[in-house]
């Protein structure tokens, strides 16, 4: 489990120029209003409760760095609406002291074991808790490579209908050694995975840590939609429930 709850204090982004890293809190909080959706500089200004020489600032310096940009808004032309233009790769924390039996877990299950398919897996989960005790929270890398497995597969498994896709997504799930998944209901979309590749090995860390599933679930039924949509993961092996389960839904449309 994690010991401290340690406050992000670093985030990665992806831009044209290369990996930009911001270590400042207010730039970090202009950016966290700014995932919602474009946003004029006063609006920035009201939701940070900072001055607007302060915020000018640091809005110059995230254009400059190439992680924001701006249009003129077509309602009032002498009026800016900044946006993120670039893409978030993960953050970083103070390290977390998270228990976690590696030792015995990796003696016990991948030494003995003469399945790949299972050495991988384990594997896999030594890096990612190795990386979560370093404070490198890589869940977004995760998410993205999940969506674009889901865009890439949807082809295969659409059918005539929600209830052939479903069944075909049971089906590729199970062969791909994902786990086992249910569908709870279809309206609202709701899937259950049970023995989860993803998660059900890593210790408690409190919060879902299904990234990759949850890209890849986004992946598929945004295709099938026709619109963008958001897996939430409201249960998860790694909060402690007996469980991972995903409400499929669109996501709201930009209203700035």
């Amino acid at each position: 489990m994690v010991k401290a709850n340690n406050p992000i204090r670093i985030k990665i982004f992806s831009t044209k120029s290369g990996v930009n890293i911001v270590q400042s809190p207010i730039k970090a909080q202009i950016l966290s209003i700014l995932k919602e959706g474009g946003l004029s500089g006063s609006q920035i200004v009201s939701a940070t409760k900072r001055s607007k020489s302060t915020i000018s600032a640091h809005l110059q310096d995230l254009e400059d760095a190439g992680i924001i940009d701006w249009v003129i808004d077509p309602e009032d032309r002498r009026r800016k609406i900044y946006f993120i233009n670039s893409r978030f790769l993960g953050d970083l924390s103070s390290p977390q002291e998270i228990e976690d039996d590696v030792n015995e877990f990796l003696e016990e299950y991948v030494t003995q074991s003469d399945d790949p398919f299972k050495f991988f897996r384990y594997v896999f989960r030594t890096i990612r808790v190795a990386l979560l005790d370093e404070g490198i929270n890589i869940d977004p890398i995760l998410h993205n490579a999940g969506f674009k497995v889901g865009q890439t597969f949807y082809n295969k498994l659409k059918g005539q209908d929600i209830n052939e896709l479903t069944q075909n997504l049971i089906i590729f799930w199970e062969t791909n050694n994902l786990g086992n998944i249910k569908i709870q209901s279809i309206k609202p979309l709701i899937i259950q995975s049970y023995n989860c590749f993803e998660c059900e090995d890593l210790p408690q860390l409190g919060k879902p840590a299904c990234a990759f599933d949850s890209g890849l679930l986004e992946g598929i039924f945004s295709n099938y939609y026709g619109q963008e949509v958001e897996a939430e993961e409201t249960k998860c092996y790694a909060q402690g429930d007996n469980l991972c389960q995903f409400v499929i839904k669109p996501v709201p449309t930009d209203t700035h």
